[in-house]
């Protein structure tokens, strides 16, 4: 299987720079080993040259084995070959051993490539079958003659291959250690660029959609004249422009949720009064006409429905401000029991199912606050599904936490609602909402309680299937 190429700029600089060295020892090892070769070649020729064709020349006068006419092998190397060709045919050929000569059988193949040798006064690289790679060169004889005279390759390629091996074994050691050298360099060389990392990380990991946040410090040790140094340079650049802006946001949504909190905190008493004096007029005794009753009657549950918007707000504000919650023992079951109970008073059309525990839930919390969101959860699949919808309510409990889920099998939410349902004044049906006294904070004020009892909600709705879950730790 092959291995993918580093990923990480350490491992490309590493294996970038173990990379040219190879390329490096690879064109140096090439170079010398020609060179060597070279000029082994030459100095063959050299010896070729000097020797002339004395020893293929006495081939000519060789007579019977014991006669005293032997060819001439003084100053010969051993393994010195001679072949003497007449009319470009192989007459005799031998080689020099142990300062005597040895007849050579050649075959048809080798006879073709001795009459292929050239009498140019160079040295050629042939290759017999009965001996090794040889260096020969042809000499013009007197009787109108070939006079071949070769001498052993052997020993010049053994000389490079040593080297070849020499030159694998130090190139190879010479790799090892730079990349290991050159992980370490580079690894010196990019920890700079490994904080900037970390430092980003580290920002990326902030909750920076809401609330106060701590920004990381600045990066230290930024040298400008350096690539690395104006990243770092560029992200505590960066890193700035962000605190500031948070800083600049916090204190918005700060005045925004004094603001709110104020607000609705003045609200509550003049919209008290204006529902008292309404309630106080329709007990008149005396006769009220019938389009002042109807007036008044509207004036009470406008003021109703007012009353229960600036709670809402007021309870949101306080939520956002971090306001502490009670921590007592609550009995879930209890409460989904009796939020069902009220949902079906108030939704008599609407099939409520329960799917409790045989054994009470109990979770640490604020019960009042709990009991508002269940009955908001029952109250949205409550008024946004026709009559005769059916309503699931099921409680399960794990080992670290317990899970309400409430599913309809109504139309469903619209796709493009889904993201913000649990934002502020977000209404499916302006109309039908404001008709039946939504204000767009019910799922808002579901999932403010429940995110301050440390839990989650969870929104799935399709054509047929709503279900929102409600998690919350034991």
């Amino acid at each position: 299987m092959r291995r993918p190429p580093p990923r990480t700029l350490r491992g490309q600089l590493t294996a970038g720079l173990v990379a040219l060295l190879a390329l490096a020892c690879l064109a140096v090892g090439i170079t010398t080993a020609l060179a060597l070769r070279g000029f082994l070649m030459g100095r063959l020729d050299e010896q070729l040259i000097t020797s002339g064709g004395r020893f293929p020349a006495s081939l000519e006068h060789e007579a019977e084995p014991d006669s005293d006419n032997r060819p001439d092998t003084r100053g010969q190397a051993d393994d010195t070959f001679g072949a003497r060709l007449l009319a470009g045919t192989v007459t005799q050929a031998a080689v020099v051993d142990d300062a005597t000569d040895r007849p050579v059988n050649l075959t048809s193949e080798d006879r073709r490539t001795l009459a292929a040798v050239p009498t140019d006064g160079r040295g050629h690289s042939i290759r017999l079958s009965t001996l090794r790679s040889y260096r020969v060169m042809a000499f013009q004889g007197d009787d109108q003659d070939t006079l071949i005279t070769g001498l052993s390759l052997h020993p010049v390629e053994e000389t490079v291959h040593r080297l070849e091996a020499v030159e694998t074994v130090l190139f190879g050691a010479a790799l090892v250690i730079t990349g290991i050298a050159g992980a370490v360099w580079v690894r010196t060389s990019l920890r700079p660029l490994q904080r900037v990392t970390a430092r980003s990380a580290e920002v990326a990991g902030l909750p920076l959609a809401s609330g106060e946040i701590a920004m990381p410090g600045p990066l230290p040790d930024t040298d400008p004249r350096t690539e690395v140094g104006q990243v770092g340079s560029a992200l505590n650049h960066m890193l700035g422009h962000i605190e500031n802006a948070l800083t600049s946001r916090q204190a918005s949504e700060e005045r925004l949720r004094h603001f709110a909190a104020d607000a609705s905190h003045e609200l509550r008493t003049p919209v008290a009064n204006i529902r008292g004096h309404a309630e106080l007029a329709l007990r008149h005794s005396g006769p009220v006409p019938q389009e002042v009753r109807h007036s008044l009657e509207r004036i009470g549950s406008e003021s109703q429905r007012m009353t229960r918007l600036v709670d809402d707000l007021l309870l949101l504000a306080r939520l956002d401000a971090g306001r502490p919650l009670e921590h007592e023992p609550v009995d879930l079951t209890l409460l989904i029991l009796n939020a069902t109970d009220d949902a079906r008073a108030a939704g008599p059309d609407h099939r409520w199912l329960l799917d409790l525990p045989e054994e009470p839930v109990t979770v640490t919390g604020d019960a009042h606050r709990l009991q508002q969101a269940i009955g908001n959860v029952l109250a949205n699949a409550r008024t946004h599904t026709p009559p005769g919808t059916e309503v699931a309510i099921t409680l399960t409990k794990g080992p670290a936490d317990v899970c309400l889920s409430v599913s309809d099998n109504g139309p469903g939410i619209p796709e493009e609602l889904q993201p913000e349902v649990f934002g502020r004044f977000v209404r499916a049906d302006h109309a039908r909402s404001r008709s039946t006294g939504s204000t767009g904070l019910g799922l808002a004020i579901v999932q403010a309680v429940i995110t301050a009892h440390g839990g989650t909600t969870v929104l799935r709705s399709r054509p047929g299937r709503t279900t929102i879950r409600l998690t919350l730790p034991i």
